[in-house]
C-alpha cells in the first residue's frame, strides 16, 4: 500500500474542519447565548442590550442572557468576548469607547479590539449635544467660540471622565475652534450634568436624551448637536458643523462576537439583529430614548470601527490623554 501524501492529509483535515463548521453553523445556537455588556446595569448601553436580547431570544429560539462586565473602559467585557469560544454563543454589546477609545488609553490591553472581535452590526447611534448654563452669555456656537477666545482658560466643561465620548468630543471642539476651556472629569454623565445645572461648570457635551428635559425647564441652553446635520427630532437646533465645518462626533452602540467565529454564524446573527432593530415596537422604544436605530453590514461596521479608532487615537496621542 502506498503511503498517503501529506497534501492529501492536509486536504482531508481541512474538509473535515469545514464540514464540522458547516454543521455547527446550521445547528446554531445549540444553547443559551450570553450577551456581555461593558457597562454597569441601568445605563443606556445596558437598556439597549436588554431590549435587543429579549427580542433576539425569540428570533434565535434560545435565551440571550445579558451579563454586565463593567470596568477599565469596557476592556473587562471586551477581553471576555475576545477570549471566548469561536462559536457565536458569546456576544458583546459595546459603545464606541470600548472599541475606538480604550485601546489608546488603557495600558497593556490584553487583546486587540479590532483584531480579536468580529463586528456583527451597528445597533444605534446616540446624538450628542453641546449644552451651556444659562448664565453663560452665549446663545450660539459662534458666540461661545468668540467668548471662549476672549476669556481663555476661564470656562469649565464637565464630562463623565477622562477618555469618555463627551471628553473627547469637547477636546475635538477645542481643536476645531481654537479655544481653551478647562476639563473637569466626573464619575459619570449624571453627576457632571448635575453640576452643569448647578452652575459649577459652564458647558458640557453629552447625550441629547439625558439633557433635553432640562432645556424646556430653562435650566440649560442647547447650542448645537455633534451629528453632521440637524436631527429630525430637533430641526431648530443647528449642527455644530454649520459653524465649524468638518466637526462630527457620533456615539454608537454595536454588536460583536469573537473573531474566528464561522462566517455562517455571523451572517445569521447579522440577519436576526437587523430584524430585531427594524421591529416597529422596538424601534419606537429606542427612538423614545433619544436614540437612532441603525444597522450595517459586518464589513461596513468593521470599516467604521477602524475609522473611529484612527480618528480618536490620533487625538488622544496628540493631547497625551491618559
Amino acid at each position: 500500500m502506498k503511503p498517503v501524501s501529506s497534501a492529501i492529509v492536509v486536504a482531508l483535515a481541512a474538509l473535515s474542519f469545514a464540514t464540522a463548521a458547516t454543521a455547527q453553523s446550521q445547528n446554531y445556537p445549540v444553547r443559551p447565548v450570553r450577551m456581555i455588556v461593558t457597562l454597569a446595569a441601568g445605563g443606556a448601553v445596558d437598556s439597549v442590550a436588554r431590549m435587543i436580547a429579549a427580542r433576539l431570544s425569540e428570533q434565535l429560539g434560545q435565551q440571550v442572557v445579558v451579563d454586565n462586565r463593567p470596568g477599565a473602559g469596557g476592556s473587562v467585557g471586551g477581553e471576555a468576548v475576545a477570549r471566548a469560544n469561536r462559536d457565536g454563543h458569546t456576544l458583546l454589546m459595546a459603545a464606541n469607547g470600548t472599541i475606538a477609545v480604550s485601546p489608546h488609553i488603557v495600558p497593556n490591553l490584553p487583546y486587540d479590539a479590532l483584531r480579536d472581535l468580529a463586528p456583527i452590526s451597528l445597533v444605534v447611534t446616540s446624538p450628542l449635544g453641546l449644552f451651556v448654563h444659562p448664565s453663560l452669555p452665549a446663545r450660539s456656537v459662534k458666540e461661545l467660540v468668540a467668548l471662549a477666545q476672549s476669556r481663555p482658560g476661564t470656562i469649565n466643561y464637565g464630562s463623565s471622565g477622562n477618555g469618555s465620548t463627551g471628553h473627547l468630543a469637547t477636546e475635538l471642539l477645542k481643536v476645531a475652534a481654537k479655544i481653551d476651556v478647562v476639563h473637569v472629569p466626573y464619575r459619570g454623565a449624571a453627576p457632571a450634568l448635575n453640576d452643569l445645572i448647578a452652575g459649577q461648570t459652564q458647558m458640557q457635551v453629552t447625550a441629547v436624551s439625558g439633557a433635553m428635559q432640562f432645556i424646556s425647564a430653562g435650566k440649560l441652553r442647547a447650542l448645537g448637536v455633534t451629528a453632521p446635520k440637524r436631527l429630525a427630532v430637533l430641526p431648530d437646533l443647528p449642527a455644530i458643523a454649520e459653524t465649524l465645518p468638518g466637526y462630527e462626533v457620533v456615539s454608537w452602540y454595536g454588536l460583536f462576537t469573537t473573531a474566528g467565529t464561522p462566517p455562517a454564524i455571523i451572517a445569521r446573527l447579522h440577519q436576526e439583529t437587523v430584524k430585531v432593530v427594524e421591529y416597529p415596537e422596538l424601534k419606537s422604544r429606542l427612538t423614545a430614548l433619544g436614540l437612532s436605530p441603525e444597522t450595517s453590514t459586518p464589513e461596513a461596521f468593521a470599516a467604521m470601527a477602524r475609522s473611529e479608532s484612527a480618528k480618536w487615537g490620533k487625538l488622544i496621542k496628540s493631547l497625551s490623554i491618559k
